[in-house]
């Protein structure tokens, strides 16, 4: 999944106009984007909406993002989305791994109540969430089968920690929000999950949204979330593999292959080792998904 769009669940006018942005995946929105008094709303129009879609072959991947363990609505609205057959849950507020072990002995049970093959619900967690939660990224790893990808949120970080903002000047994130995203990063691939970038909330500004876009190619990330229609032909022309990088990657592994697999190689005047290789075999594997 290069793009993952927040849309609001209580709104039938943006989840149609999410349906066509092209994003690899809607994230239906019942925690930050619905008021409390119309979270019961939303849920009825996000099970509607997943009855109306889930079964198109053709369509992007419905996540629904519920809300927090600890808001106490997380069966409720499990209740309600889970016979419409979301594909995943996007799971916010996230402190550790034993939290997606609780996740996901909810989502088994309703699994087995509406007749839904067991393990189909995939999970994407928000892990950064907190002060406390950077502190249980170490533990994601073996918490669930169904964990697909992690990502990082600087809003609710920046609010826990009482900053006044969490950019500077020139629109950077300041240190503390650096360090989650590279935390959140490296805990995903220490998962064998989708390392996912999170937003970039000024969805007016696509010089910015490319340049951050770009750097999170850079490091690592997979993917990036968005939170308006406009931002996803940017982001997934950035995470897309261009066309000499994917045949550059398709040489590198010939030539180990042709070297019978040794542990380094010359290629084009260059040396290439291990590190190389495996980073060529995950972008196609991207490729092929």
């Amino acid at each position: 999944m290069r793009s993952l769009l927040f849309v609001p669940g209580d709104s039938p006018r943006k989840l149609d106009k999410g349906i066509a942005s092209g994003a690899d995946a809607l994230l239906l929105d019942l925690e930050d984007a619905v008021a409390p008094d119309n979270k019961p709303k939303a849920r009825e129009v996000v099970r509607e909406y997943l009855a109306a879609h889930i079964g198109k072959p053709e369509r992007p991947r419905l996540f629904v993002r519920v809300n927090a363990l600890d808001t106490g609505m997380t069966d409720d609205d499990l209740d309600v989305v889970m016979p419409a057959r979301p594909d995943g849950i996007l799971f916010p507020k996230s402190q550790h791994g034993g939290d997606v072990i609780h996740l996901d002995a909810k989502i088994t049970a309703r699994e087995a109540l509406y007749d839904i093959h067991e393990g189909a619900t995939r999970i994407l967690v928000i892990a950064t969430e907190s002060a406390q939660a950077m502190f249980g990224l170490q533990n994601y790893r073996g918490a669930s089968k169904r964990l697909d990808g992690m990502t990082w949120g600087a809003e609710d970080l920046s609010a826990d920690l009482g900053a006044e903002t969490n950019r500077n000047e020139r629109g950077d994130y300041t240190d503390p929000y650096r360090l989650a995203r590279a935390q959140c990063l490296i805990a995903a691939v220490a998962a064998e999950v989708a390392p996912i970038d999170s937003i970039y909330p000024n969805f007016r500004d696509a010089e910015g949204l490319k340049r951050e876009a770009l750097e999170g190619r850079r490091d690592g990330f997979i993917g990036k979330m968005a939170i308006h229609p406009d931002q996803v032909p940017v982001i997934n022309e950035i995470y897309t593999p261009n066309a000499d990088s994917i045949a550059k990657a398709e040489r590198l592994i010939d030539a180990f292959k042709a070297a019978g697999n040794a542990g380094v190689i010359s290629l084009d005047g260059q040396m290439y080792d291990q590190p190389h290789l495996k980073r060529a075999q995950r972008l196609l594997a991207r490729v092929k998904k």
